[in-house]
């Protein structure tokens, strides 16, 4: 059957449309999709699109239609591909293109900034870094592509296209999540493509989509395989005149609805080598390969072996062995027969990468050799620096062991330079890899073992992996033991210390750090000595006050002796607890800032942020929102200047900012701050983001997605009491909202107990707000009971109720408060147990909640608001109707202002019940009822007796009965029953009870 069809294909026609296009069909509706994104670009509003879709299915040609049409419109279109995995070790290739396209298009743009200029090799890069200290201009480099994006745009629209998403390197998805994130007022159009099919589980590029769809200014086009009918019609416009309908439909069958699989099965078959052609992808691309020459078929594996999409044709010249005549015939062939096109500056790439991909695949072993043993001579002649990570690549793929590994290394250093940390640690651990393998290693990599691992441990920890940096800094510990200097094998045991620090492992830090000092404490003051004794210092806070400080003046004088500026900061940040303690908290803020400045005079990245982080809480913990907001913002900031965004503190500050913003009532920059990293890091900031998200997505109602995120995280509270602290938070107000309060108390019980970590001398602060959440939901448990006269409940709900009330004192009586006191907020958590307790008990006095409101009145929005809701069903409960209104009104406009959705919802039906009229939230009508009687009407539709009617609703007992009787005399009702049902039919009520 196979045999007959392929004669059959043959003598229909069906045969490949040399020099033309594809045919560009069914996709009016995609197409219609980024004409409206552009038009609202035009209009000043920034706009990207995500384009997903299966290898094939036609995204290239989609973008390619689309941008031809917008340039012929006056639109400036900037196009940059993502590489495949070979060269995955160039960072910001796509942008490379992109700067090199605007240079064309606009010179004056990009010469004017040099971090630009520096990208594409117009100017050259000092930056430097050694051992902690990092200064890094990544944030410049992002500013300066979105500022001249933004000029750009001032002379006509502009789109920019990145192609190949699912390729991209962690550099350029940080970038690209930088532009998109701050898409506003511009006549700006992103538009990115990725491969669907490609983003398994652990996929780096999955964080980053799900960061980028929550944003405004994100849309998503999926570009389905084509339906049936027009697969069908694809297949018959590339039959050009073709009758047969039987073979027409078992191609459009065999390409399901990939345009790409398609055009290749029609392709393959024009020569008659359809026959026996199975339906993977692959067979059917080497299918198409196999009609050419074996000189073109030679040109193209060649090719193949770059791993890159665009191939200049000197290098193809160098590496096959061709006179020019006969290798010129090979590419026009490649050519004709569309495996290969050519791009605008004269270079050769596949047609589609999966085709590279099968041809690659196809090449025997020895051929690979050659050929990237021939690629890598050529990147040695042509000595450039910037293609070290090539170099690697061609290197280890020829076998070439000592080259890979010298190249692996100066790949890092360049990866350094442009601050793409993620290609930075893959090199250097590419190297520790090879180093086993290679003779006299430390000759051809220029570097010793013990500092590349440390070199591993440190880029591995700025770049969000701490366990890997543990790992690595325990093995350069195992290496370090063999060098007979004592400074040596104690600042090894330093860096161990940090990374041990950044795991949470306290215990064992104090252990290593004691090892160090027993080293170098007979040892002359030094840089090393002054940083252990910083880290033992450190590692004392909280546990041992003596030693703690005297650790630190020790560290301080050596460090002044040695001259490490660093050491002596990080020790006056350790020196401030002390002042914080006793109370003395602007002298603690001004050590803080003096350490900071000094941090910032020598470079010193961690030191730096770790003096951020701590005025960011000591602000927090003083009520001072705004000035919390301002230092954690910039500390954001900075850490992303230095790029260490993911290190031990710039991760701190990261989810910190977050919190700060959330409680100043910025939701959508704290939903910003607490986003998915763009990158691959460890599961502990991942959780730790997640969790601070979930907070803000159960305030604003987003449950499914909060109740994925917390599922997905629970596994994860043993690394960090915060992620344990945040989970609790996000789930005990959500199942509270939900009306799951045994949920609730089942969260607060599980986060409570793993902060505690199983040590019942242990009280974290965070506790005290934990209870009181819990506590509340047991008091709208105690509420119900008491309305459906279920005694029994009632206690069990109000004793569950009154043991979170005992944590929540013993935890704010024992537990340790970094100052001398308890700050405002947990002043103001204290107050809300009064109130909570109050509720709990049934009583409606509202000073309590009063008090609520004052207590967070420093500056926490959202907990004002919440009080002001149930201050005021306090007030309708004591008859003071205006006063209720007032307050409601009040939270209804912070809700609203925050997309609260649950706490607006509470406040509307508050306001229902109670037949207040808020501005902005009119009481519902059904024109034949009045809202008071609607409201009775629903209320009995869920089974409510009179009585309970008239407790829910602020009236008597006799009223409900009166409004019943006119319900039932406007529907024609005989009873309460049938009342409901003609309410139903007539779709007066919205709950179906």
């Amino acid at each position: 059957m196979l045999n007959a069809l392929s004669e059959g294909y043959a003598s229909i026609g069906l045969v490949p449309r040399l020099g033309t296009g594809v045919p560009f069909t069914a996709r009016s509706t995609e197409f219609a999709q980024l004409r409206t994104a552009l038009d609202r670009a035009r209009g000043g509003t920034g706009t990207a699109v995500l384009v997903s879709g299966d290898a094939g299915v036609g995204k290239s040609r989609l973008l390619t239609e689309f941008t031809a049409e917008a340039e012929a419109a006056g639109v400036h279109v900037l196009l940059g591909r993502c590489v495949s995995v070979g060269e995955a070790g160039l960072p910001y290739l796509p942008f490379k293109e992109v700067v090199e396209q605007l240079r064309r298009l606009r010179p004056d743009l990009v010469d004017a900034r040099p971090a630009l200029s520096g990208l594409i090799g117009r100017t050259a890069s000092t930056a430097s870094r050694s051992g902690e200290e990092n200064d890094l201009g990544q944030l410049q480099l992002f500013d300066a592509m979105f500022t001249v994006l933004a000029e750009l745009s001032d002379d006509a629209p502009v789109v920019l296209a990145i192609e190949d998403l699912h390729w991209s390197d962690a550099s350029s998805r940080d970038l690209l999540s930088f532009l998109i994130s701050r898409l506003s007022g511009q006549r700006l159009l992103v538009v990115a493509t990725y491969r669907s099919d490609d983003l398994h589980r652990q996929h780096p590029l999955r964080p980053l989509l799900a960061e980028l769809v929550r944003l405004p200014a994100v849309e998503r086009l999926d570009l389905a395989p084509f339906a049936p009918a027009d697969a069908l019609a694809f297949v018959e416009s590339l039959a050009d005149g073709g009758t047969d309908a039987e073979l027409l439909a078992d191609v459009a069958a065999r390409s399901e609805g990939n345009a790409f699989f398609a055009e290749e099965l029609v392709a393959a078959s024009a020569t008659g080598s359809a026959a026996g052609i199975p339906t993977a992808l692959a067979d059917v691309l080497l299918a198409r390969v196999e009609t050419l020459s074996q000189a073109a078929q030679r040109v193209a594996g060649a090719i193949s072996v770059t791993g890159r999409r665009h191939v200049r044709h000197a290098a193809v010249r160098t590496v096959v062995d061709l006179p020019d005549d006969e290798l010129d015939a090979a590419l026009r062939e490649a050519l004709q027969h569309h495996i290969l096109v050519t791009d605008d500056q004269g270079g050769y790439t596949f047609r589609h990468a999966l085709l590279r991909e099968a041809v690659y695949a196809d090449l025997l072993p020895g051929e690979r050799v050659r050929l990237h043993a021939a690629y890598a001579r050529r990147i040695v002649e042509l000595k450039q620096d910037e293609l070290s990570g090539a170099l690697a690549y061609h290197s280890l793929r020829s076998n070439d062991l000592p080259a890979a590994l010298a190249a692996s290394v100066k790949a890092a250093d360049d990866a350094m330079r442009v601050g793409a940390l993620a290609a930075e640690l893959r090199h250097v651990e590419q190297a520790l890899e090879l180093w086993p393998a290679v003779d006299d290693a430390k000759a051809h990599a220029g570097i010793d073992e013990l500092a590349l691992t440390r070199k591993a441990a440190y880029v591995a920890g700025a770049a969000g992996h701490p366990e890997r940096a543990l790992a690595y800094a325990q093995a350069a510990l195992v290496l370090g033991d063999h060098d007979p200097d004592p400074v040596t094998r104690a600042d090894v045991r330093r860096q161990l210390t940090e990374t041990l620090l950044a795991t949470n492992r306290w215990t064992e830090a104090g252990q290593t750090i004691d090892d160090a000092w027993a080293l170098v404490e007979p040892e002359p003051p030094s840089r090393t000595r002054a940083w252990v004794l910083a880290l033992r210092a450190r590692t004392r806070v909280g546990t041992e006050a003596e030693l703690s400080r005297s650790s630190a003046e020790q560290a301080i004088a050596d460090a002044r002796a040695s001259g490490s500026v660093s050491a002596e900061s990080d020790a006056l940040i350790t020196l401030a607890f002390d002042d914080l303690r006793s109370g003395a908290v602007e002298d603690a803020c001004a050590l803080f800032e003096q350490a900071r400045q000094n941090a910032i005079r020598v470079g010193a990245a961690n030191v730096e942020l770790r003096a951020s982080f701590n005025l960011v809480t000591t602000r927090y913990e003083q009520g001072l929102l705004d000035d919390a907001v301002a230092i954690a913002d910039a500390g954001v900031a900075r850490a992303v200047e230095l790029g260490v965004t993911w290190s031990m503190y710039g991760l701190e500050l990261r989810w910190l900012g977050a919190m700060v913003h959330y409680a100043h009532g910025s939701w959508d920059e704290a939903l910003a701050g607490a986003s998915p990293p763009g990158e691959q890091v460890s599961d502990t900031i991942t959780a730790l983001l997640a969790a601070s998200a979930a907070i803000i997505k159960v305030g604003r109602g987003r449950f499914a997605e909060a109740q994925r995120d917390l599922a997905r995280i629970r596994q994860e509270w043993h690394r960090d009491s915060q992620i344990a602290q945040l989970s609790g938070v996000a789930g005990i107000e959500m199942a509270g909202w939900q009306g799951r309060h045994d949920d609730a108390v089942r969260f607060a019980d599980e986060a409570i107990a793993s902060m505690r970590k199983g040590d019942d001398d242990r009280w974290p602060l965070g506790s005290i707000r934990l209870a009181v959440l819990a506590l509340g939901s047991l008091a709208d448990v105690a509420r119900r009971a008491r309305l459906e006269h279920h005694a029994e409940a009632e206690a069990a709900a109000v004793a569950e109720g009154q043991r979170f009330g005992e944590l929540a004192r013993l935890t704010a009586q024992r537990g340790i408060p970094r100052t001398d006191q308890l700050g405002p907020e947990g002043l103001a958590w204290l107050a809300r147990l009064d109130a909570e307790e109050s509720r709990l008990a049934g009583g409606t006095d509202p000073a309590p909640w009063r008090a609520v409101v004052e207590a967070f009145g420093y500056g926490e929005v959202y907990p004002v608001a919440l009080g002001r809701w149930r201050l005021a069903e306090a007030l309708i409960a004591t008859g003071d109707r205006d006063a209720a209104t007032a307050e409601l009104a009040a939270a209804l406009e912070t809700a609203d202002r925050l997309g609260a959705e649950p706490l607006a919802a509470g406040v509307r039906d508050l306001a229902r019940r109670a037949h207040l009229a808020l501005p902005g939230a009119a009481l519902p009508a059904s024109g034949l009822l009045t809202p008071r009687e609607l409201a009775v009407l629903e209320l009995v539709a869920r089974g409510y007796t009179n009585r309970k009617v008239g407790e829910e609703l602020f009236i008597s007992e006799k009223t409900v009965s009166v409004h019943l009787s006119r319900v039932m005399t406007k529907l024609g009702a005989a009873s309460r029953t049938e009342a409901v049902s003609i309410a139903h039919q007539r779709g007066l009520l919205a709950d179906a009870g």
